[in-house]
């Protein structure tokens, strides 16, 4: 049962999301998602976000998140993107370019969200390398979220 004493107030529920939280599922921390009222609304404002209810078998976790839906959003298109740039990505030596780390820019709000590989990280041709396995391994799971969200987004008139 997800807590509904706590600051962010659920509204709308995903109460038994450790049954089908990706290869967690059945053993996940993360018992539970809502949509709510936001935890750092002040008076008179009110905002939505979504948290991630993470249990640790004793109590409720101080690491369950909660992120306004915006953000939800940015990360299921940063999703999307990467999933993207990973269909050619095998062109390149290391699965990017060097000289052009960066892979796109997505207009949002008069401005783009740029979208690049972390050239800072001192070991990001090893570490792009596993990223790059781990999305083939987790690709079942993640093209079936991707499928829905797509089918919906479009019954919804996106």
């Amino acid at each position: 049962m997800i807590p509904v004493h706590l600051k962010h107030k659920p509204v709308m529920i995903v109460p038994n999301y450790e049954e089908v939280d990706g290869k967690m599922a059945y053993d996940s921390e993360a018992k539970g998602l809502s949509l709510g009222l936001a935890q750092w609304n002040d008076r008179g404002k009110v905002d939505i976000s979504a948290k991630v209810w993470r249990h640790t078998g004793g109590k409720w976790s101080r690491q369950s998140e909660e992120l306004p839906l915006h953000r939800v959003l940015d990360l299921a298109i940063l999703i999307a993107r990467t999933k993207l740039h990973f269909v050619d990505a095998y062109k390149y030596p290391h699965f990017f370019d060097p000289e052009n780390p960066e892979i796109d820019r997505i207009g949002l709000q008069g401005d783009a969200m740029s979208v690049e590989v972390c050239t800072d990280n001192d070991h990001i041709e090893e570490d792009i390398e596993l990223f790059e396995q781990a999305l083939k391994n987790d690709d079942e799971l993640l093209s079936e979220r991707l499928r829905i969200l797509s089918r919906l987004l479009r019954e919804a008139g996106y």
